[in-house]
């Protein structure tokens, strides 16, 4: 039976599918002379709506069972590529010979070219799935006959209805947007968001449509507008930013020929000049989109807010009564509520006033719909009459000096556009995209986690994320000077010129205005200029140089300077992407922290780096071990200063532990073991000195898929190599403590054959490089004390790229001793310490930068 109306369905699934094919090109011919969105939301809908029901028909489905539109589709809303939710109403389960039909019936909507999401329920079984699960209760809110009985159907609506309780609802949609929120890091600022499920997205309208149908209070924004939920100006902008976010959704589908909703790299050029947007003297067209992409999402976000404490107040309309602030303000339901309509507008003070009080009553958990509709309205009395007022300048300055709430403020203060009117240049980066691949968020956002990072570190509920952290900025005097450093860091991206030094004038004109103390000031504009510094050091400079520490001591002078330099540079680092920070790059810092407060504390430069005390630390460790005093003199008399210099006192304790009763091994030695914070596995590699041996090893690890962060290459008295490699697993295949093992057999195996390097394959271009392309740069210079050579690149990241390096300098017999590998995102920028007759001579380095140049295109 299953096969003969299958079969019988096939003809008509066809004919069906081309009338959709030539329904759908009538439609996007049409929205492409005259883009409406409606017209072809609907249309595709209708298309459907018509093919489904001819298929109901004839598939001779039961008189007494009913076809029923759910989901966007049960909206009347279609896009391009969206699938097509249906839900089979039955009065009663299926026998075999429905199951057998509803199957062929599924099969002829897949046949017709239509992604179907399904399910085949009754009535009872629809109203237990609904009261389990807030999606399935959503999906029928807005459900819709199609085809079949319509009494059934009527049955279904009434008892969904009376089921439904508009309060479990609404709180049940706010934690599914939280949920949504978390999900993507709770800001719509991402350089590649979803349109749909972004915050500031398609869907925080759809809930907002959702929450208003359960509770009865409308059906469309002119509807809330008539309840007085929302003003007609707003209503006005909601019909705006909804149509905005449509067209871009149904230009994806289109563009990508899917349902895709991602605002990729890959495809923000080209919508942008679907859309008829140019490019500026300055910024692409993709960056003048996706500005205003942003600005949609924060409008978004800000009526989002209105409408879901409006709603509240009239779902929840017994919470109590007012409770009297002061003059200006009082407390409605938990909210800050303005006592007057025009509190603004008399009280210009009351804009900042109301972010104070959030901060000092914890009992708040935001503003009242009125209240920030009024904040958004007079954001424009923040003027230069507004700076200018002594008064005003203090509230700020106790925003940032609370003990609680400082990054909730900030983030209100900027989605409302108080802060850019405070301090008139973070204007030009709200909204701003940092196209360097290891940015995820826009300027002012990083700026914002920043902050968080910042403030994180003088939580008690945090200290147990960074302990050094905390230590060092609860003992920091009036910390709230590193949140305007935070503030100021980076508010100069974009102009053009070194960010940094233009920062430095925005930040001391913004401290002279708020009469901060001489040294106050001055430190703030040092970190602003300087907080690019400590980072470049720790990650391409080699600090088991005493030269290096004792430069990078007198760049800062004194300790409070390098604590505050110190936690901006842990807080931005982190503040950039999750992929950017990781346990050796905090390493880096740390160590370079510790050896530079020893130098200002009045050792000299080799006792900053602890030589003795770290070799005297290593015999201990290997003590603590069980082995017997001496049994390390034998290695250890085989090691110059620089090995103990450039390794921990836990590094030479396990490497001592490997290698002191072998010390003229025949056959390689290698260990490997996860590090510390087990986001890594550190190697080590123990063997006669051969030639082309940092060129096998890159190649092996390049072939495993690792990407080397940290290398360091000594060859000891007896002519043996002992090198040192952090590794880490870009793609985290495998748990790290698995893969040890497989490290010591295959390397120890691969060492001991002959024959020339094997050399990775090289990888694929990354489509983020493909849209925002790296071009490398190659640099060799003689190091300050004349002794080694600075090999700088900067490229785009790719399996194999240290491969090629490692083999041109091999082929120049060029000696390097340690590489310092940054992975930023897609980009790369490594240093590698040097030695090489060659590269005494212009003519022959002029000649290896060009090869490296070569070696590093994509």
């Amino acid at each position: 039976m299953n096969d003969v109306l299958t079969q019988a369905l096939q003809p008509l699934a066809a004919a069906a599918r081309k009338r959709l094919g030539e329904g759908m090109a009538r439609l996007r011919a049409d929205y492409e002379a005259r883009p409406q969105t409606a017209n072809l939301l609907k249309g595709r809908a209708a298309l459907v709506d018509e093919e489904i029901g001819r298929l109901w028909a004839d598939c001779g489905m039961p008189a007494d069972a009913a076809v029923v539109a759910v989901g966007g589709y049960g909206r009347g809303e279609l896009y391009p590529a969206s699938d097509v939710d249906l839900l089979i109403l039955l009065p009663a389960a299926a026998d075999a010979a429905l199951q057998s039909r509803l199957s062929s019936l599924v099969g002829a909507l897949w046949d017709m070219g239509l992604e179907i999401g399904h399910a085949v329920r009754t009535v009872d079984e629809c109203l237990a799935a609904s009261s389990d699960d807030i999606t399935v209760q959503t999906s029928l809110l807005e459900a819709r006959l199609l085809a079949g009985n319509a009494v059934l159907f009527a049955e279904l609506a009434a008892r969904f209805r009376e089921a439904l309780d508009a309060r479990s609802f609404y709180k049940a949609k706010l934690l599914e947007q939280e949920q949504r929120y978390a999900r993507f890091n709770e800001t719509p600022y991402a350089l590649e968001p979803n349109c749909k499920e972004s915050p500031g997205g398609l869907r925080d309208l759809q809930m907002l449509g959702w929450i208003a149908r359960a509770a009865g209070l409308g059906r469309n924004w002119r509807d809330l507008a008539r309840r007085r939920l929302i003003t007609g100006s707003e209503a006005g902008e909601l019909r705006n930013v909804e149509r905005f976010l449509q067209h871009l959704r149904i230009r994806l589908h289109y563009l990508t020929g899917r349902s895709e909703d991602r605002l990729l790299f890959d495809h923000q050029e080209k919508l942008a000049r679907i859309l008829g947007i140019e490019a500026s003297a300055t910024r692409r067209a993709s960056e003048v989109l996706m500005q205003r992409y942003y600005v949609t999402a924060k409008m978004v976000m800000q009526l989002n807010t209105v409408l879901l404490q409006n709603y509240g107040s009239v779902i929840f309309p017994d919470r109590g009564a007012a409770i009297i602030v002061n003059a200006h303000f009082q407390v409605v339901r938990e909210l800050l509520d303005i006592r007057h309509e025009d509190v603004f507008e008399r009280s210009p003070s009351t804009l900042l006033e109301c972010f104070l009080l959030l901060q000092q009553r914890s009992e708040l958990k935001g503003m009242t719909a009125r209240t920030l509709r009024a904040l958004w309205i007079n954001r424009n009395r923040v003027n230069a009459a507004f700076r200018a007022n002594p008064a005003h300048r203090a509230l700020f300055l106790q925003i940032l000096q609370q003990k609680r709430g400082i990054v909730h403020s900030f983030r209100r203060m900027n989605e409302y556009g108080i802060l850019s009117r405070y301090i008139p240049p973070w204007r030009r980066i709200v909204g701003q995209m940092q196209h360097d691949l290891f940015h995820v968020y826009t300027v002012d956002q990083h700026i914002l986690m920043v902050l968080r990072n910042m403030r994180r570190f003088t939580m008690g509920e945090h200290a147990h994320e960074y302990p050094l952290m905390t230590r060092l900025i609860i003992s920091f005097e009036r910390h709230w000077l590193l949140y305007i450093a935070a503030l100021f860091h980076d508010i100069a991206k974009g102009r053009g010129g070194d960010h940094s030094r233009l920062g430095m004038a925005d930040a001391r004109e913004f401290c002279l205005q708020h009469e901060l103390a001489a040294e106050d000031t001055a430190l703030v504009v040092w970190l602003v200029e300087h907080h690019l510094t400590m980072s470049r050091v720790a990650q391409k400079e080699d600090t088991s140089d005493p030269e290096v520490i004792a430069r990078f001591a007198a760049t800062v002078g004194d300790e409070r300077r390098l604590t505050a330099l110190y936690l901006l540079t842990h807080a931005d680092v982190r503040g950039t992407s999750p992929k950017v920070w990781n346990g050796w790059k905090g390493k880096l810092l740390e160590d370079l922290f510790f050896a530079t407060q020893r130098l200002l504390r009045g050792a000299t430069p080799q006792e900053a780096l602890g030589l003795d005390d770290r070799m005297e630390d290593a015999r201990r460790l290997l003590r603590y071990h069980g082995l017997r005093p001496g049994v390390e003199d034998a290695l250890w008399e085989q090691l110059d200063p620089v090995y103990f210099m450039r390794h921990s006192a836990e590094e030479i304790a396990w490497h001592t532990r490997v290698l002191y009763y072998r010390t003229e091994s025949a056959e390689p030695i290698v260990k490997a073991r996860v590090a510390e914070d087990e986001d890594g596995v550190q190697v080590m590699v123990f063997t006669r000195d051969q030639k082309d041996l940092f060129v096998r090893l890159t190649g092996f690890f390049g072939r495993m898929g690792f990407t080397i962060l940290d290398a360091k290459v000594h060859t000891t008295r007896h002519g043996f190599a002992l090198d040192s490699f952090m590794l880490q697993d870009p793609g985290q295949q495998a748990a790290y403590r698995d893969i040890v093992n497989l490290i010591e057999h295959e390397l120890s195996a691969r060492l001991l054959q002959a024959g020339a390097p094997e050399r990775p394959a090289r990888g694929r271009m990354s489509r983020q490089v493909k849209h925002f392309p790296i071009s490398p740069q190659v640099s060799i210079r003689a190091d300050e004390a004349g002794r080694h050579y600075v090999l700088s690149l900067t490229a785009a990241d790719r399996p194999g790229l240290l491969f090629d390096v490692a083999s041109v300098l091999a082929a120049h017999a060029i000696r390097l001793h340690t590489a310092k590998i940054a992975t930023l995102g897609e980009r790369v920028e490594d240093t590698f310490l040097l030695t090489g007759q060659v590269l005494a001579q212009d003519a022959q380095v002029l000649k290896i930068e060009r090869e490296l140049l070569e070696a590093l295109q994509v």
